[in-house]
């Protein structure tokens, strides 16, 4: 059996394996559009979510932000909560776990 990971590093290396576009926005702490001219533009998603906000408002944000910028916008980059993703995943994988 594998040992649980317990440790913010641990979580940390194994989110740099997943596939970015596969992390749900609930996990996502600050979302950053890089734009035309070296400017950068910038959503803090946690804070958002502190304000009340809920998935589907913060989605409507960020479409929004994409489309309104979609001629400036050079790349985008995001920031992940460690802390949100293995509040997620630990209880899936204990249970998966236990069940071995």
């Amino acid at each position: 059996m594998q040992p649980a990971i317990d440790s913010t590093s641990q979580w940390e290396d194994l989110i740099k394996t997943v596939d970015k576009d596969q992390i749900p926005i609930d996990c996502v702490k600050k979302v950053f559009f890089k734009l035309k001219g070296g400017k950068q533009k910038t959503i803090n998603l946690a804070r958002l979510r502190n304000q009340g906000f809920d998935l589907d408002q913060i989605e409507i944000v960020v479409t929004r932000t994409m489309l309104e910028m979609s001629d400036d916008i050079v790349n985008m980059d995001f920031i992940i909560d460690v802390d949100s993703v293995k509040d997620y995943v630990q209880p899936i994988t204990n249970d998966l776990l236990g069940k071995l």
